[in-house]
C-alpha cells in the first residue's frame, strides 16, 4: 500500500481484505441479505399493496381519491 492513498481508498482497501480473508463471515453475510432481502421486498409485497391502484387507473383519479379522503375525514 502506497503513502499516496487517500483516506477513503484505504478504508475501501481494508474492507475488500478483510472480506477476502473471511471463511464463515461470508456465510453468515449471505444469511443477512437474504433476510434483509425477505424483509423490504417480500414483506411490502405482502402487506403494504398498492391500495390507490383498487381506487383509479390514472393519476388524476388517484389525486381526487386523496383530497376527498383528506377533507371528508373527521
Amino acid at each position: 500500500m502506497s503513502q499516496n492513498n487517500s483516506f477513503w481508498a484505504r478504508v475501501v482497501d481494508l474492507y475488500v481484505d478483510g472480506f477476502r480473508s473471511m471463511t464463515l463471515g461470508k456465510t453468515l453475510w449471505i444469511i443477512i441479505a437474504i433476510k434483509l432481502f425477505v424483509f423490504f421486498v417480500v414483506i411490502k409485497i405482502l402487506f403494504f399493496p398498492n391500495f390507490l391502484a383498487s381506487k383509479s387507473d390514472s393519476d388524476e383519479g388517484k389525486a381526487q381519491y386523496v383530497r376527498e379522503q383528506l377533507i371528508n375525514r373527521y
